[in-house]
């Protein structure tokens, strides 16, 4: 899409840091500059007010990237995109049947209502859920590492969906201040909402987060 729209060389695209590399890449790929720009802290996409921040004369487009089921804010972007005459793209995620999709959804509304102690996702229109991703607080990477490691002990799978922000990662290095980025990458915590779980399944997930979570209410 990039090469298509006549970006290349001497231009800058405006990207999220946090989330995968492959949009840096491929900005690179067509011989364009990416530039990170912070994000949302409840829909993990970029923020409309860090994009307009970045841009510079030489800024041709920005890439919007929607999150964990979570469509970006669109209005916002394109609204920066039409006061700056700049080319906004987004980047979907992979479509999934209307019938996992509900599942998903009631396993996440279960969740929300049952979990203490972790922040869970805000709801949002059109929240597929992807990836049911909650925040663990406390002491950032630490406290949330440790609470993933006793959560597998509990016989649960999660995963940290995004470990190092791009703009750490060695070739997209930059020295920049991208708060809301570095703090979720250091305090999410993806859970299982997958649709073959069971309700005892549920049960387990639940069961092992509040065992620990409800020591963290306190870290709020």
């Amino acid at each position: 899409m990039l090469r298509a729209a006549g970006v290349g060389v001497g231009d800058e695209v405006v990207v999220p840091a946090f989330g995968n590399v492959e949009v840096a890449e491929a900005v690179e790929l067509v011989g364009a500059l990416p530039v990170f720009a912070d994000i949302d802290p409840e829909t993990y996409c970029l923020d409309a007010h860090s994009v307009e921040a970045a841009l510079t004369a030489r800024t041709a487009a920005v890439v919007a990237v929607h999150r964990f089921g979570r469509p970006a804010d669109m209005g916002p972007l394109r609204g920066v995109g039409q006061r700056h005459g700049l080319l906004v793209l987004e980047q979907g995620e992979s479509e999934m049947p209307y019938d996992e999709m509900a599942q998903r959804r009631q396993r996440a509304a279960y969740l929300d209502g049952k979990l203490r102690g972790v922040r869970t996702p805000h709801w949002g229109e059109g929240h597929t859920y992807q990836q049911y991703v909650v925040r663990v607080p406390g002491n950032g990477r630490p406290d949330r590492d440790a609470f993933a490691r006793a959560v597998r002990g509990r016989g649960v799978e999660c995963r940290v969906p995004v470990k190092t922000p791009v703009h750490r990662m060695p070739g997209f290095r930059r020295c920049l201040s991208l708060p809301e980025t570095e703090r979720a990458a250091d305090e999410t915590l993806a859970l299982p909402v997958d649709a073959s779980l069971t309700k005892r399944d549920m049960q387990r997930i639940v069961s092992a987060c509040n065992a620990l979570g409800g020591l963290l209410q306190s870290a709020y």
